[in-house]
């Protein structure tokens, strides 16, 4: 926040006065707390300097708002527990700025999206000649405290089960930097349908793309990783789980008449991950092949083919299957059995990553 540290400045109440009433009340009640500090009172009182709390408020997503008394009794806490694990050596300076900026973008889509399509739909008044002014303060006041148990039921689910994959690492490295198959899936000629769709519909094809992705990858054992619209980014730490999800995703668009076409461009290899979000050559390899996928189709890099080959998910050949075959039926054995089959497609120069080789996956008959 960008303030004077005499702490001089017009009080907020004053500020306040050409507030809507109920945006004040509900603010009240969501928070807690009535206002009582301005930004230089409550870092005085949270024991931390004025340029930390800056630091940590802007990290958390919040606008800078002068000296206006408008922060509560739990806006000092906070700054006192993030300044606390800085001064216990649990967390770095720069680790608890991150920790304010992951969580504070994240809860912040929540809250959009709880305001924009849930609260909206629920505060429709019920009866003719009530206003949703009349009727919002009871819903917040009685969804408040469900909403917020099930949040820190799902994050406290979500951070077990992120952990058991950080402790299942082989090193120290591999928690920062690891072999993942990563896999986009994004909707044909979405940018055409924007201009031919009303507003409301395409907000709601885009929501049920979303969701169906969403639902497929989580059920699957995949990672949702983010959502762009037209475009999902997932990742899974199992080739033949992530090649799953792929397919799947083709095979319920496709029979979804409302649905456009989808096409998936998937990658293996290491992959950084940051604050939630995947980075580095394999990521983009991954973007570049979605884009020259066909449609309703899947395509795959050679590591991620090569994968699939290790882990007897396909065979590296249909020849070859064909001779395994051959051979099991000769010794009155069963012969080996494949979920997926692997082309080989044209080599082609990919800007930034050079000549790469994509490989069709498509399921294999009797797999």
């Amino acid at each position: 926040m960008t303030v004077d540290d005499s702490g001089s400045g017009e009080d907020a109440q004053g500020a306040d006065s050409g507030e809507d009433p109920l945006a004040l009340r509900l603010e009240g009640l969501i928070l807690g707390a009535e206002r009582r500090y301005t930004p230089f009172q409550a870092a005085r009182s949270a024991g931390v300097s004025m340029e930390l709390a800056s630091r940590f408020w802007r990290a958390m997503g919040f606008a800078d708002i002068g000296q206006a008394k408008a922060l509560t009794e739990a806006d000092v806490l906070a700054l006192r527990r993030l300044a606390g694990l800085v001064e216990a050596g649990l967390l770095s300076e720069a680790m608890a700025v991150q920790v304010a900026r992951s969580t504070g973008q994240t809860t912040a889509r929540l809250a959009e999206w709880q305001i924009d399509s849930f609260l909206e739909g629920l505060t429709e008044p019920p009866e003719p000649g009530m206003t949703r002014t009349e009727v919002t303060y009871p819903i917040v006041e009685l969804l408040l405290p469900e909403l917020e148990e099930f949040l820190v039921y799902v994050w406290r689910r979500q951070l077990a089960a992120s952990a058991g994959r950080v402790v299942q690492a082989a090193d120290d490295e591999e928690m920062v930097d690891r072999r993942l198959a990563v896999g986009f899936a994004d909707l044909v000629g979405f940018t055409r349908l924007t201009r031919r769709m009303e507003e409301e519909e395409l907000g709601e094809l885009v929501e049920a793309f979303e969701t169906t992705a969403a639902d497929l990858v989580a059920a699957n054992g995949g990672r949702l990783i983010k959502t762009l619209g037209d475009e999902v980014l997932y990742a899974a730490d199992d080739a033949g789980v992530a090649a799953e999800i792929a397919l799947r995703l083709i095979e319920t668009m496709a029979h979804d008449e409302t649905m456009p076409e989808l096409r998936v461009g998937m990658a293996f290899g290491t992959v950084t991950t940051r604050m939630g979000d995947v980075f580095g050559t394999t990521v983009n390899l991954a973007s570049r092949l979605t884009s020259i996928a066909p449609k309703d189709a899947v395509l795959v890099d050679t590591a991620f083919a090569e994968e699939l080959i290790r882990t007897q998910d396909a065979p590296s050949s249909e020849a070859e299957a064909a001779e395994e075959a051959a051979a099991a039926e000769k010794e009155g054995e069963e012969p080996p059995t494949y979920r997926f089959a692997l082309q080989p497609m044209w080599q082609r120069p990919v800007r930034g990553l050079g000549v790469v080789e994509p490989w069709l996956l498509t399921r294999r008959d009797g797999g």
